[in-house]
């Protein structure tokens, strides 16, 4: 009798996926819009990359986030756990102040 392993997924593991792309930009994990900056920047570390590709329901490229620019954003006064990368891209690949609540 041979032991089987199950292992589990985590919710990051199911929402990044690893772009085969043309150009180094669109290359590299890719997330959706729905995912928090805090997580975002941890799948960076985690993936020694220095950008996100976000992507929408099909899977299309709608942005790009940099490891830079979310800092910048989680360093900043009006920052919060709550915040996701849709409410701070603006769809030409930087990324925008949170909007203040």
């Amino acid at each position: 009798m041979t032991l089987v392993q199950a292992l589990a997924r985590t919710p990051v593991q199911t929402a990044v996926r690893t772009a085969v792309a043309g150009t180094a930009e669109e290359a590299g994990p890719r997330v959706w819009a729905d995912m928090t900056v805090e997580v975002a920047l941890c799948v960076m570390a985690g993936a020694r990359v220095r950008h996100l590709v976000v992507c929408d329901d099909d899977d299309k490229r709608t942005d790009l986030v940099t490891r830079s620019g979310l800092t910048a954003i989680r360093d900043g006064s009006g920052y919060t756990d709550r915040i996701r990368l849709r409410d701070i891209i603006d769809g030409s690949g930087h990324v925008t102040s949170p909007p203040t609540p």
